[in-house]
């Protein structure tokens, strides 16, 4: 795995993204398992064929454009709604960003720390992966000017806390299962769902902005495009009714573009017991 990595982050993007697209329809048409996860959760958002099909290659893109984001050149990526991050900055208030399994979720938050960090650090929310050589060459991919890491716990937690309190950026998956006591089953995408209210707690504890963030995968290896847009309204003060008023925006932003969402993705698994 670590020679594939090396290969792959030298590879032109538009290269990568297509042996991607393969791999992801591969897995697709191999894994009666995942096919049908994919295909229910797809289906009950209310999706045609026509919507999701382009979300079986977009699963394998992922997959294939890491390496080339982590230890690779810099790819081009475009900006749409940046001026919502200024005038948060501006305003000298935290930010919460919510990116969902939309796109190429690695690359916003790359996007911030080139283009804000200098000035803003973001510290990101990632449950570190359980084998050692990958857990190794993410923490180093991730360790780069004007992005920190936090891991999925309490420590985590108070860490991002302090980076709210003293102006400064967090980036969470909304969209990603958190351990069981830590969460509410609520409505998402056509079904219940456990969902984590961290996003609407550390808003309400420090009073930071939140923004919705996620990168648009382009074609042809054109690079990327990083969408920034506020929640439809003020957050509820009740954190219940904030994550569900989360959720719904969420959810009506991968409905705008399907075809890179993350079907596949176990979104209404039971959550695991907490450490």
């Amino acid at each position: 795995m670590q020679r594939f990595f090396k290969i792959f982050s030298r590879l032109p993007l538009g290269l990568a993204q297509a042996l991607g697209g393969l791999l992801g329809w591969c897995v697709f048409v191999a894994s009666t398992t995942y096919r049908r996860r994919f295909l229910v959760q797809a289906r009950q958002a209310g999706l045609g064929a026509a919507q999701w099909r382009p979300a079986v290659a977009a699963a394998g893109q992922l997959v294939a454009e890491l390496p080339r984001l982590w230890l690779g050149a810099p790819v081009p990526v475009q900006w749409v709604g940046q001026a919502h991050v200024e005038a948060a900055l501006l305003a000298g208030r935290g930010v919460v960003f919510l990116t969902p399994h939309l796109g190429c979720f690695e690359i916003a938050a790359q996007a911030y720390a080139d283009r804000f960090g200098a000035a803003r650090p973001m510290t990101v929310l990632f449950r570190p992966p359980r084998q050692a050589w990958l857990r190794e060459w993410v923490n180093r991919a991730r360790s780069r000017p004007g992005l920190l890491t936090a891991a999925t716990s309490q420590a985590g937690v108070r860490q991002l806390l302090r980076a709210l309190k003293q102006g400064q950026c967090v980036g969470l998956l909304p969209d990603q299962v958190p351990p069981e006591g830590q969460g509410q089953w609520l409505p998402f995408l056509g079904r219940r769902a456990y969902t984590m209210t961290l996003a609407a707690r550390l808003a309400h504890q420090t009073g930071a902005c939140v923004l919705m963030a996620w990168g648009e995968r382009l074609a042809g290896g054109r690079g990327f495009r990083v969408h920034v847009q506020p929640l439809p309204g003020p957050l509820a003060a009740d954190t219940v009714q904030a994550t569900t008023q989360i959720n719904q925006a969420l959810g009506a932003l991968i409905l705008s573009c399907p075809g890179q969402y993350l079907w596949g993705y176990a979104r209404y698994k039971q959550p695991r017991q907490a450490a």
